[in-house]
């Protein structure tokens, strides 16, 4: 495992990228589970989309398929940090870059997410 560089705990634009992917992380997470009718069964949500099957382009799933939104949440941020630390080294652009598009691929499975819960 490699160390941590000390300038990357002291740069403030890496703090408020990785303070900002744990604080959509957590959100995903909490909307996710608040949505949850756990109490009236673990099937009948809608987990896919699919454009080309014409009259019912809609596929149901479980609790399960639903519950894979948080742990991607939780994914995202440990690649993106573990990423970012260790390309720091490198150059910092590569290393913010990586938070920025953590960033972008949470708001992503945010809205997706949350689409594909009011379907339910």
């Amino acid at each position: 495992m490699m160390p941590i560089p000390k300038t990357y705990l002291h740069d403030k634009l890496v703090l408020l990228l990785v303070s900002g992917n744990i604080f959509l992380a957590f959100i995903s997470t909490i909307l996710i589970f608040l949505r949850l009718n756990v109490g009236q069964g673990g099937s009948g949500y809608i987990v896919e989309y699919r454009s080309n099957l014409g009259i019912s382009p809609f596929k149901a799933g479980s609790i399960t398929d639903i519950l894979s939104f948080a742990v991607f949440a939780v994914v995202v941020v440990v690649i993106a940090v573990g990423l970012s630390v260790r390309t720091y080294g490198v150059r910092r652009e590569l290393s913010l870059s990586v938070l920025g598009a953590g960033v972008l691929l949470l708001i992503l499975s945010i809205i997706v997410s949350n689409a594909l819960m009011v379907l339910h």
